[in-house]
C-alpha cells in the first residue's frame, strides 16, 4: 500500500465515505428536513469536481493500483461531465420524489445514496484500466440502478421495469464477463489492458479466440448502450421507471459506456479493429434505422425517446467504427473525438428534455404523454422555447448542438469512404426528424388540455433555462467543447501508446 499513489483516486475515495455518511445522516432527520439530503448530496458532486480538476496534472497521465485505475485527460473531462449530469438530475428530481413519497419516510435518502452510489460505479469505469476494475465498476453502477428502478415498490410498472432491467442487465454482465475470461485466457492470463494490447500485437495468440472473445465483449456494451438488437430493454425500463430514475439511466451512464468502450476496444484491442468495427457498424446501422423508425409509432413521450436513444446510441458507435483505417491515426482521433463529443452533447440534451417532462409533472399526474405538452407555449412560453430548442437538437437542426455533433460523426463515417453509410444515416435522421417536429407542433399549435399552472421550485427552472441554453450556445460556439474532447482523445491515446511500445 506504501507505493500506491492514493491522489488520482481522492474523487472515488472521498464519494463513497461522503455517501456513506448522507446515508447514515439521513437515518436521523425528520421528513421535513429531507431538504438536507439533497443539499448535501450537491455539496458532494461540487467537491469531487474541485478534486477532479485539481487532479488535471496538467494534462499528464497517472496509473495507479497496479495499473488497474488510470487518471487521464478522457477520464477527467467525462468525469466533470458525469458529475455535471447526476446533479442536474437531482435538481430536477427533488419536488417530483418528495410529491410521490420516493424520498419521504424513514429511509427517505436512498435515492440520493443509490444515484451517489452508481455514480462511484461511473467514475470506476471512466478510469478503469484492467478488466477488473472496469466490470467491478460496472456492477456498482448496476446493482444501484436496478435498485433505483424498482424504488416505489407500490407501483406494478416501476416493479416490472425493475425486473426487466435486473434480468436483462445480469444477461449483459454475463455476456461481458464471458468475453473478458475469454481474453484473459487467449492473452495468456492478463487483466491489463496494456499487456492485452501487446499480447495481440505479439501475434503469438490464437485469433479465433479473440475474436470469439470480442463478440461476447461487444454483446456485452450493446446491452448497456441499448442498440439494436439488444436494445429490447430500453423502451419498457424507460416507461416503467420513475421519470428521475429514467434520466438517471438515460443520461450519465452513457458517458461511463463510453468510456469503457474506447478503453475496451480501442486501447485494449486496437490490433483487431477490422473485427469489431465490422459489428459496431451493423449494430449502428440497424440502431438507426430501428429506433427512427419506431419512434414514430409511439404516443408515450418517454417510450418516444427511449427509441430516440437508440437511434443517438447508433449514431455514437457510427464515430467509434470509423476510427482508424489503414493504420490512420489521425482519422482516428478525429472518428473517437467525435464519438466523444456526440456522447456528451446527447447527455445535455436528454438532461433537458426529461427536466420539461419532470417540470410538467405534478403528484398525481404523469406528464408522458405526447397530448400532455398540448398547448404549453400558452401555458408557459418560455419552457415551450426551451423545449423546442431541445427536440430541434435532438433531430439535429442548425444551428443547435445536435446538429454539430451529427456532422463531426458523419464527416469521420465520410473519412471512411463509406459514402452509402453516411447517406442512410442522414435519411433516416430525416425520418427521426418527424417525431421530434410532432412535439413542438403540439406544443404550439394545439389547444391546452391542462391549464393547470406549472408549480417548480426556483433551483429548476433556473438548471432548466440554463440547460436549453447550453443546447443552443454549445451548437453556435461548438469549438471549445470539441476541441477539449480531441485534446483528450489524442493526449490519452498517445500516452497509452507509448507505455505499450516502452
Amino acid at each position: 500500500m506504501n507505493n500506491i499513489n492514493l491522489i488520482p483516486v481522492y474523487p472515488e475515495i472521498f464519494l463513497l465515505i461522503a455517501t456513506s455518511v448522507i446515508l447514515l445522516i439521513d437515518m436521523f432527520l425528520p421528513e421535513a428536513k429531507r431538504i438536507v439530503t439533497y443539499l448535501l448530496s450537491l455539496a458532494v458532486l461540487v467537491v469531487c469536481a474541485v478534486l477532479t480538476i485539481g487532479d488535471l496534472n496538467g494534462g499528464a497521465t497517472v496509473y495507479t493500483f497496479n495499473n488497474m485505475f488510470v487518471s487521464d485527460p478522457l477520464s477527467n473531462l467525462l468525469k466533470l461531465f458525469t458529475y455535471l449530469g447526476v446533479g442536474v438530475t437531482l435538481v430536477y428530481s427533488r419536488q417530483y420524489n418528495t410529491e410521490r413519497g420516493i424520498t419521504g419516510g424513514h429511509l427517505g435518502g436512498e435515492y440520493y445514496a443509490l444515484a451517489l452510489f452508481a455514480l462511484l460505479g461511473q467514475m470506476i469505469m471512466i478510469s478503469g484500466n484492467s478488466f477488473l476494475s472496469i466490470y467491478l465498476g460496472l456492477e456498482l453502477m448496476s446493482l444501484s440502478l436496478y435498485a433505483l428502478v424498482a424504488l416505489r415498490r407500490d407501483n406494478a410498472a416501476s416493479t416490472e421495469a425493475g425486473m426487466k432491467y435486473f434480468i436483462l442487465g445480469a444477461l449483459a454482465s454475463g455476456f461481458l464477463l464471458y468475453g473478458m475470461s475469454m481474453l484473459y485466457g487467449a492473452t495468456g492470463g492478463s487483466l491489463e489492458l496494456n499487456e492485452v494490447f501487446r499480447a495481440i500485437v505479439s501475434g503469438t495468440v490464437d485469433r479465433t479466440v479473440l475474436v470469439f472473445g470480442i463478440v461476447f465483449l461487444v454483446a456485452g456494451l450493446a446491452f448497456k448502450l441499448g442498440t439494436v438488437p439488444f436494445h429490447m430493454w430500453v423502451p419498457d425500463v424507460y416507461q416503467g421507471s420513475p421519470t428521475p430514475v429514467t434520466l438517471l439511466l438515460g443520461a450519465a451512464p452513457k458517458l461511463a459506456t463510453f468510456a469503457i468502450t474506447f478503453r475496451l476496444l480501442v486501447e485494449g484491442m486496437l490490433p483487431l479493429a477490422v473485427d469489431w468495427q465490422q459489428m459496431l457498424m451493423v449494430m449502428a446501422v440497424l440502431s438507426i434505422i430501428l429506433g427512427n423508425v419506431t419512434a414514430i409509432a409511439q404516443s408515450n413521450i418517454k417510450r418516444m425517446l427511449a427509441y430516440s436513444t437508440i437511434s443517438h446510441m447508433g449514431f455514437m458507435l457510427l464515430g467509434m467504427m470509423s476510427g482508424v483505417v489503414d493504420g490512420n491515426l489521425f482519422s482516428a482521433v478525429n472518428a473517437y473525438s467525435s464519438s466523444m463529443f456526440y456522447a456528451v452533447t446527447y447527455v445535455i440534451t436528454t438532461l433537458g428534455t426529461f427536466g420539461v417532462i419532470i417540470l410538467l409533472s405534478r403528484a398525481g399526474f404523469e406528464a408522458d404523454k405526447i397530448e400532455d405538452f398540448k398547448g404549453l407555449n400558452q401555458r408557459s412560453p418560455w419552457f415551450a422555447a426551451v423545449m423546442m430548442i431541445l427536440m430541434f437538437s435532438l433531430a439535429g437542426i442548425p444551428p443547435l448542438v445536435g446538429f454539430y455533433a451529427k456532422l463531426s460523426v458523419l464527416q469521420a463515417v465520410l473519412g471512411t469512404g463509406q459514402i452509402w453509410l453516411a447517406v442512410l444515416a442522414v435519411l433516416f435522421s430525416l425520418v427521426g426528424a418527424f417525431y421530434y417536429i410532432r412535439v413542438v407542433k403540439v406544443m404550439y399549435f394545439d389547444d391546452p388540455v391542462d391549464n393547470t399552472k406549472i408549480v417548480a421550485t426556483p433551483d429548476m427552472r433556473l438548471v432548466l433555462s440554463l440547460n436549453g441554453i447550453a443546447a443552443l450556445a454549445i451548437g453556435l460556439w461548438p469549438g471549445h467543447l470539441m476541441d477539449a474532447c480531441t485534446n483528450a482523445i489524442v493526449t490519452t491515446l498517445a500516452t497509452f501508446l507509448s507505455k505499450v511500445v516502452a
